[in-house]
């Protein structure tokens, strides 16, 4: 996010314009494709005058007032190549970008991976199933019922983030840590099969 104060609009328009053409500049040059950049939002506030504090019981009159303007823009980026995440972070936060909130690690395709599972799940239960077949000494016939739990989102884990500095010293900014970890995909299946 991007966000600028001003007396008029305009100004503060023009301000916020300069710094995330900056920080477009920037994404091409770390190889973020424009189909990975995104606008979410684009607001403009007014900013409003406060009253003077009342003393001793004293308050004087007052009008609330429009004293300027707020101008903020914030974009979505996605980040393919982890390895860039921390530089990417760090580069942003030098080009003036005032609020910068992630990474959030997600898959691409969740459900290619969510079939894989489930195909592992499945053969895993099919296996199960026959070994107590032979310790019962009887013979799976048929499936007569599936169930499937997808077992929630995918819960991610991370290892130890570093604290990230963005003022800097007009020096090249230090890539930060950005730890990827994994996610984890759980599917849990129940197969029940008719026996003789």
């Amino acid at each position: 996010t991007v966000s600028e104060d001003a007396d008029t609009v305009l100004i503060a328009q023009e301000a916020v314009t300069k710094k995330v053409n900056v920080a477009l500049a920037l994404l091409t040059e770390s190889g973020i494709e424009d189909k990975d950049i995104k606008t979410q939002s684009y607001t403009v506030s007014p900013k409003y005058s406060y009253p003077q504090p009342c003393y001793g019981g004293f308050c004087p009159e007052y009008d609330q007032k429009i004293i300027g303007y707020t101008v903020s823009e914030s974009i979505l980026v996605k980040v393919r190549d982890t390895d860039k995440a921390g530089k990417v972070l760090s580069d942003l936060g030098s080009a003036g970008v005032s609020n910068l909130y992630g990474p959030n690690f997600t898959i691409d395709d969740e459900d290619a991976l969510r079939a894989e599972a489930r195909e592992e799940a499945i053969t895993e239960a099919r296996a199960k199933a026959k070994q107590l077949a032979k310790d019962l000494g009887v013979r799976l016939v048929r499936i007569v019922s599936f169930w499937e739990n997808r077992g929630g989102y995918p819960v991610p884990y991370y290892g130890k983030v570093e604290a990230v500095g963005l003022g800097g010293d007009g020096g090249a900014p230090t890539p930060a840590s950005i730890p990827a970890g994994e996610n984890e995909i759980v599917v849990n299946v129940s197969i029940s099969y008719e026996i003789r």
